[in-house]
């Protein structure tokens, strides 16, 4: 018990405690921003919000404790285990009227999961693995197909078994932000964007109309000009946002985020419109600030790192922050399609908190031994 008690006080003492208080100030102006915007029962919103933050805090330690190079050096059992996850989604998934068959609903827990926010932590370890398994020749076509075939591997599956762009998406960027960052030649990049110039027309047929619809509204004023269909969302979440002018019509004081129905999801996908609402653009730049110091941190302690495999993983993690940030934000100014993804660390969501403290508790591993110790061992290729 007492060499248990020892190794807890020595993990906290060398977790990055920054970017948990970081963590920890925008969960809980996230929740001040949820009881605002819920109008049925809102602390029961918030008890959920904070009794995730809670299991996240002692995932953060959990993970922070766990050294990268042994989680790396077993990365099949990482990709079974996405695999898993989202094959889970056959039997257990449901859409919430999404039209997206993305969370887990088991009749055994009192709340749904969302499989992709905690594959997504996985993907990143695999992919550091990959990357650092190949680190002295990061462009050669050996490198990159291995990259490749992860990319398309948990995408691909995605799709078939939940037909989720947006989370599709969050893969692809951090594939991205990992190649970019981790040394993948330019003229790979190149490849790909005209590979998917190419495939583009062929990939459109497999979109759904709704989803077609929300791309092309974006360049396309002939579709609802009205805006009292596939406009409709992001006609009122833009009104919103814009609403609240310099300083906020005041907390609780939204006219849109008070009125029921008025703003569609303003404690998930659309709470940055709801803080434009009631807190103005002084509160929303606020709220970018607070997520940009969470995602600075991480690159910061990437850069501190001599190791590749750690600074691939502090990268990972910050690729999917900086997507998952720009595309709420930009979705709630009408730049980006709608294609529904939370404010990291401000939207409701049990399983997205969760995930995102487990997922910045890997950067704070790396803080805690930014070096491999003596003993670990190369990584070995796959077979």
């Amino acid at each position: 018990m007492g060499k248990l008690v020892a190794h807890m006080r020595d993990t906290i003492r060398k977790a990055d405690l920054v970017l948990l208080f970081l963590c920890l100030v925008a969960t809980s102006f996230g929740c001040v921003i949820i009881s605002s915007a819920i109008h049925d029962n809102p602390l029961r919103y918030v008890v959920v919000q904070a009794g995730a933050a809670m299991i996240g805090v002692f995932l953060f330690f959990i993970v922070s404790s766990i050294d990268s190079d042994f989680i790396s050096e077993h990365r099949g059992v990482l990709i079974a285990f996405n695999c898993f996850m989202l094959l889970l989604i056959i039997p257990f998934g449901t859409d919430n009227g999404t039209g997206n068959k993305s969370w887990l609903d088991f009749p055994f827990l009192p709340v749904q999961i969302q499989p992709a926010e905690i594959c997504k932590i996985a993907f990143v370890l695999v992919l550091a693995s990959v990357m650092a398994s190949h680190q002295n020749r990061p462009s050669s076509p050996r490198s990159v197909l291995h990259l490749a075939f992860h990319l398309l591997l948990i995408v691909g599956l995605n799709m078939v078994v939940s037909r989720d762009l947006g989370v599709s998406l969050i893969f692809v960027f951090i594939f991205l932000g990992m190649a970019f960052s981790g040394g993948v030649s330019m003229i790979w990049f190149a490849a790909g964007a005209g590979f998917v110039t190419v495939a583009a027309p062929i990939l459109w047929n497999f979109l759904a109309d709704y989803q077609k619809n929300r791309i092309r509204i974006i360049w396309d004023e002939t579709i609802d000009p009205m805006g009292i269909n596939e406009r409709y969302h992001t006609r009122l979440s833009f009104q919103s946002l814009t609403g609240g002018g310099m300083t906020g019509q005041g907390l609780f004081q939204g006219t849109r985020t008070q009125t029921p129905g008025a703003l569609y999801a303003q404690h998930t996908d659309y709470i940055f419109s709801a803080i434009g609402e009631e807190l103005g653009y002084v509160g929303c730049i606020v709220t970018v600030l607070l997520i940009v110091a969470i995602i600075a941190r991480c690159i910061w302690v990437g850069t501190r790192s001599n190791d590749y495999l750690r600074r691939m993983i502090c990268f990972g993690v910050a690729s999917a922050l900086i997507f998952q940030v720009s595309i709420n934000v930009g979705m709630c100014i009408g730049v980006v399609p709608v294609i529904g993804l939370t404010l990291p660390f401000i939207s409701y969501g049990g399983s997205s908190l969760v995930s995102l403290y487990a997922m910045v508790g890997l950067v704070s591993g790396v803080f805690a031994n930014p070096s491999p110790g003596s003993h670990s061992r190369y990584i070995k290729p796959p077979m």
